[in-house]
C-alpha cells in the first residue's frame, strides 16, 4: 500500500533518527519532514514500532495510507516533490 509518513519532532537527533529509519524502509524524501513509499502492512507496523521510541510526548508522527486514486488527484501548489521520481519509483501516473 501507499503510505505517507509525516512527522514534526523537536530533538534533533531524534528526527535524523526517524527519518533514517523512513529511509531504510525505502520511503522517498518529499518533503523535509515527510515520506513517501510503498509498505505491505507488517512494515508499516514494523516502521511505527521502529520510530515509537523517537517520538516523544509532545512530538507527532503519522503514517497513514492513501489509495492510488487518491494519489493521483493530488493538487500541488509550487514545486513540491519530484513527480516524476515518485511516479516511476512507484508507478503511480499523475494528471
Amino acid at each position: 500500500m501507499l503510505v505517507w509518513a509525516i512527522y514534526d519532532i523537536s530533538d534533533d537527533r531524534k528526527r535524523s533518527k526517524v527519518s533514517k529509519i523512513c529511509k531504510n524502509y525505502g520511503l522517498y524524501r518529499v518533503q523535509k519532514s515527510a515520506f513517501l513509499g510503498t509498505l505491505n502492512r507488517n512494515e508499516w507496523d514494523s516502521l511505527a514500532l521502529e520510530c515509537e521510541e523517537n517520538v516523544e510526548e509532545d512530538d507527532a508522527l503519522y503514517i497513514f495510507p492513501v489509495c492510488d486514486e487518491c494519489f493521483k488527484k493530488i493538487k500541488l501548489i509550487g514545486k513540491g516533490f519530484d513527480k516524476k521520481l515518485v511516479r516511476d519509483e512507484l508507478g503511480v501516473k499523475f494528471i
